[in-house]
């Protein structure tokens, strides 16, 4: 558009001492001009760069031995309320005492022909292959 625009005013520009008194070839050169109406930035309210900036604080820590062993410290997720009681290790099911708390074993611990040897050979080849086209452009 640019360059076509260029071409129209040297073109137009040649019959401008030809026509002098009209100004004909001088208004088409104006309405010819590319313009860019960007929208207006709106301005943020409270923000600024000499306001200071509100730090996040984490959690509290609790410190008391005796809340720490008899309550769930941290697992109420409403604002209210309190955390649960902890119970006596007989009232929990049994599966909750076989989760496997450890790191993950590897590709190679694990028998070829089971379903988790799968899962996790497609889940390495994926990340193989995310590595490889890593900064790849397409």
């Amino acid at each position: 558009m640019s360059g076509y625009s260029l071409f129209r005013t040297a073109l137009l520009a040649k019959c401008i001492p030809a026509h002098v008194k009209t100004g004909l070839c001088v208004n088409n050169v104006v309405h010819r001009i590319p313009v860019c109406g960007y929208a207006k930035k709106v301005a943020t309210k409270g923000k600024g760069k000499g306001m200071a900036r509100e730090e996040l604080k984490g959690p509290e820590v609790c410190k008391d031995t005796a809340r720490l062993t008899t309550h769930a410290v941290g697992v109420n997720i409403f604002k209210q309320g309190e955390d649960p009681k902890l119970k006596s290790p007989e009232e929990y099911p049994e599966w909750l005492y076989q989760i496997k708390l450890g790191p993950v074993t590897s590709l190679h611990d694990r028998e070829p022909d089971s379903w988790e040897y799968w899962k996790r050979l497609r889940k390495e080849s994926i990340w193989r292959h995310n590595r490889l086209h890593k900064g790849k452009k397409l």
